[in-house]
């Protein structure tokens, strides 16, 4: 009797053992962001050691060498730079009496508005620089602050001093293909700090006068108006971090005759990287 009493003694001791342990000792905490697997330890800041464990799995990420970036938005203003010479015979055939205040814009008014279905990224050395390139379509609208009226057949641009315009643009869309040099100087984080820098050609594919008046309402006059269907242009890309800006000039006039004036743009992108 009296050995089965000393073992259950013992055997009570080693169990009240074992439950104090499991009770006391901690089990380490473990958090998945991806494919990315962080253990917190007991005791551990659990924010600081998210933050670490993130900034090195930025550092030992490896870049695809091609990465693609679907439906990226443009929002920014556009305006042109006007060197026609308007005592000329061909300015005046094209806008007789016409000077350089005819075809001033809206101050802040005029807007371009660039939809790209995609953008690809090809590294070419490390991820560090690559060959940029992508599709899709540039929407320029470029809103008169004089009465301009564009006639055609043929195309000629009168004053209509006659009647109030509450708007007045012509609008002018490219399907635009764009291939740039990029300077990732931050390969392996996504949002990255660099720069771009390239040309792009676009074929105009629409254009129209808008205008509201008094006397006729809304109405929209679609004809090419002379431009010029192609368009090149000197594109660039600043990218800093979440913050990336775009900029466009065109190499020459949008028109084919008669007006010199070369456009450019400028604004912010809405981008994935």
């Amino acid at each position: 009797m009296k050995r089965v009493l000393i073992l259950l003694v013992g055997i009570g001791m080693a169990l009240s053992s074992i439950a104090q342990t499991d009770t006391t000792q901690k089990q380490p905490d473990t958090l998945r962001i991806g494919n990315m697997l962080i253990i917190k330890q007991p005791g551990s800041n659990t924010s600081q050691q998210v933050r670490r464990e993130v900034r090195n799995y930025e550092r030992t990420r490896k870049p695809s060498a091609v990465s693609t970036n679907w439906l990226i938005f443009d929002l920014g203003f556009t305006n042109y730079t006007d060197n026609t010479n308007y005592a000329g015979a061909e300015a005046q055939a094209f806008a007789p009496g016409a000077d350089k205040d005819w075809f001033k814009l809206r101050s802040g008014k005029s807007s371009n508005v660039n939809i790209w279905l995609f953008m690809q990224r090809l590294s070419l050395i490390k991820s560090v620089v690559n060959l940029k390139y992508g599709l899709g379509v540039e929407l320029n609208n470029y809103r008169y602050s004089q009465p301009v009226k564009f006639n055609t057949n043929p195309t000629q641009v009168i004053m209509d001093n006659t009647t109030r315009y509450s708007k007045n643009k012509l609008a002018a869309d490219y399907v635009t293909v764009p291939v740039m040099l990029n300077f990732n100087f931050t390969p392996r984080r996504k949002h990255s700090f660099g720069f771009s820098a390239g040309a792009s050609a676009g074929y105009l594919y629409s254009s129209r006068q808008k205008t509201i008046t008094d006397k006729d309402g809304k109405k929209k006059n679609r004809d090419d108006f002379d431009l010029n269907p192609w368009k090149i242009s000197y594109i660039g890309e600043l990218s800093l971090g979440y913050i990336k800006l775009y900029g466009s000039v065109a190499s020459k006039s949008m028109f084919e005759k008669g007006l010199d004036q070369t456009p450019y743009s400028f604004g912010i992108r809405f981008s994935n990287w």
